[in-house]
């Protein structure tokens, strides 16, 4: 799994702009509060906490996340805070959690120009989606083909472009890798 990670840091170099679309971290049952309010489960807790550690260590620290609203995906972010520290940018949006694949669009349009790596933090299944809208025909069928399962929980898709995001339109964007937790163990 390592050198796996290896090779998706080195090719991500390849490119000026690096986006992580990722889905919130393992989350309680719906309880009685309803799905919007669903902690993190001890599960998600580490799982967010593995994922965070990996970026940093394949240099893939986000200068901006843009994060759903709802609470499992807020306690993620402040799981991936406590390691990537106090120099991320964080926004959260209501968008991100009902809005769909035009949400994630959205934050591409409002990101600044300079931005290298940026992380947007949602929800099933708006990140496979989006996913399969942005790979590039470059990028290879067999990881754009695992996008119809969907992302599991604490996935993370890498993808890159020498375009700003801002820029970014349908297949602009290079998917470099489709990770889960278990590939930064």
């Amino acid at each position: 799994m390592a050198s796996r990670i290896s090779k998706t840091a080195k090719k991500a170099k390849q490119y000026d702009h690096v986006l992580l679309l990722m889905r919130h971290a393992k989350a309680e049952a719906m309880g009685e509060h309803g799905d919007y309010d669903r902690p993190l489960a001890p599960k998600g807790l580490k799982q967010a906490k593995k994922v965070a550690k990996g970026l940093r260590d394949m240099k893939l620290v986000p200068e901006i996340i843009d994060c759903s609203a709802a609470l499992r995906a807020r306690q993620t972010c402040g799981r991936l805070l406590k390691v990537f520290g106090d120099k991320t940018q964080v926004d959260y949006h209501q968008s991100l959690y009902d809005g769909g694949l035009q949400s994630v669009f959205d934050e591409l349009a409002h990101a600044r120009g300079k931005t290298h790596v940026m992380m947007v933090l949602g929800h099933e299944p708006t990140i496979s989606i989006c996913g399969q809208w942005l790979a590039s025909e470059e990028s290879q069928a067999d990881r754009v083909d695992l996008l119809n399962l969907g992302v599991q929980t604490a996935g993370v898709l890498v993808l890159g472009s020498n375009k700003p995001f801002d820029k970014w339109q349908l297949h602009d964007g290079d998917l470099l890798a489709v990770l889960s937790p278990a590939d930064f163990e």
